[in-house]
């Protein structure tokens, strides 16, 4: 569902863990240090990128390794494109209209 990529990356820190993620896996410390929020608070953040597929999380004894699904996003990517055609060429309508009610 194309909402689910745009609920994920809602939160500034979500966005700043898919952002890390983006070069390449890493474990969660990696991932989610530096943030200034609680565990707890990591941990509700990292639910909801799971939840919504952005990324996936491997378990190898007590080590979690968390990977980024950019087919995930390539969906949300690709109804922004498609949302951008649309508002351009209505744009465009719309500049066109501006131009001959302002022309004598």
């Amino acid at each position: 569902m194309v909402n689910d990529p745009f609920r994920a990356l809602a939160h500034p820190i979500r966005r700043g863990i898919v952002e890390r993620l983006a070069e390449g896996p890493a474990t969660v410390g990696d991932a989610t240090g530096g943030f200034g929020v609680s565990k707890p608070a990591i941990t509700k953040h990292l639910k909801v990128l799971e939840e919504t597929g952005v990324i996936t999380r491997e378990v190898h004894g007590r080590t979690h390794r968390l990977a980024l699904e950019p087919a995930v996003l390539s969906e949300a990517a690709d109804w922004m494109d498609e949302q951008r055609v649309l508002w351009t060429r209505l744009f465009d309508v719309v500049d066109d209209y501006l131009k001959e009610q302002s022309s004598p």
